[in-house]
């Protein structure tokens, strides 16, 4: 004889069985959800297909479907979108603060290291370039602290994002990055290294001395002669490419970068000294007819000159009297403020060396 079901205990059980099945899928559901989706390529797009035709047909050592497989693996990235932008809410310019970011312990420190251990290819690439040892270990130090921050994006990915998909709200540079992303492939094809295995900043820049492609493909040089150009691992290569770098575009061996000035009051004369901003423009003689006062050396100075402000937020800003020099530093980085911290940067690394040595 069957017992009467108990509905108590058939509410009970269907309870424990939509339980079950709940916990049996909410893996799946957490997976589904904690798991971000791929970042989308590069493949199908018309644009991206145009770039290929118009790379291949100005490079004919490139082959097409390498070139558009290696896009279509290529991947866009938000990352890089995000710190390509300036800040939403810019800071107002301190040379001070600016300053302290590049003249910190690590970077002293390692760069005396840095010297004393390259002492002798230091010393080939001056003699050769007539760049000092102390401003191209500045650099060095400045843009990946001797190799510590190269970057650790794809560079296919990094430039194929602004190339492609550059970020609104701020002045389009796609053709820039067009052009950058196109270097590219022609330093990897010479080189014979795969594209998708080179990785820099999230701009595109490469190794060390933090090259542009197309930099890497005109000014890079092989000083330990081994047959190729590493800005990633030889010394030699990188000390010998800034120095090249900075040769080629002006540095003139023994100028000084700067001197020491006091500009006019404000008003007109010292506008008219600002206007060319960083480009040397004016002779001592017409700095000190718009009521600049120059240092004894930089009354001497022969050559152009430029009246640099640099603004220290609510305090008054620093001026120096730029040379031909300074300008060149600027063409690295198109900021007076970057070389300033290079050439005191270098400054602070002689007196050290000089310790150290005597020690």
């Amino acid at each position: 004889m069957s017992a009467t079901p108990n509905p108590m205990r058939r509410r009970l059980t269907a309870r424990l069985a939509t339980a079950a099945a709940a916990l049996a899928v909410a893996p799946a559901l957490a997976t589904a959800q904690t798991v971000p989706s791929p970042p989308p390529g590069y493949e199908g797009r018309e644009d991206v297909s145009a770039f290929v035709r118009q790379l291949v047909s100005r490079h004919p050592q490139l082959d097409d479907e390498v070139v558009a497989t290696a896009l279509a693996d290529a991947r866009y990235q938000p990352q890089v979108a995000r710190l390509i932008m300036p800040a939403a809410s810019p800071a107002a310019k301190n040379w001070k603060v600016y300053r302290s970011r590049f003249l910190d312990t690590l970077r002293v420190r390692e760069g005396v290291k840095f010297w004393r251990d390259n002492e002798a290819v230091l010393a080939a690439a001056e003699a050769r370039w007539g760049v000092p040892a102390a401003v191209i270990v500045a650099i060095i130090g400045v843009e990946t602290i001797y190799g510590r921050q190269t970057g650790g994006f794809r560079a296919i990915d990094a430039l194929s994002t602004l190339a492609f998909d550059f970020p609104r709200g701020r002045s389009d540079r796609s053709a820039f990055f067009r052009d950058e992303l196109e270097a590219l492939f022609v330093l990897a094809a010479r080189d014979r290294v795969n594209v998708m295995t080179i990785r820099g900043s999230y701009a595109g820049a490469l190794g060390m001395p933090q090259f542009m492609p197309s930099s890497w493909l005109k000014f890079a040089v092989d000083f330990d002669e081994d047959g190729r150009v590493d800005l990633h691992r030889s010394i030699a290569d990188v000390v010998g490419s800034v120095a090249n770098f900075l040769s080629v575009h002006g540095w003139q061996r023994d100028l000084p970068t700067h001197f020491d000035v006091l500009p006019p009051p404000e008003g007109p004369d010292r506008e008219a000294l600002l206007a060319p901003d960083i480009l040397p423009s004016f002779k001592a003689a017409d700095m000190a007819a718009r009521g600049a006062t120059l240092s004894p050396a930089g009354q001497q100075f022969a050559g152009p000159l430029a009246l640099v402000e640099l603004r220290n937020g609510v305090e008054p800003p620093s001026f120096v009297a730029g040379t031909g020099n300074f300008w060149t530093i600027t063409r690295y980085n198109w900021s007076a403020y970057y070389a300033m911290a290079v050439i005191d940067l270098a400054d602070t690394l002689l007196a050290l060396k000089l310790v150290a040595d005597q020690r």
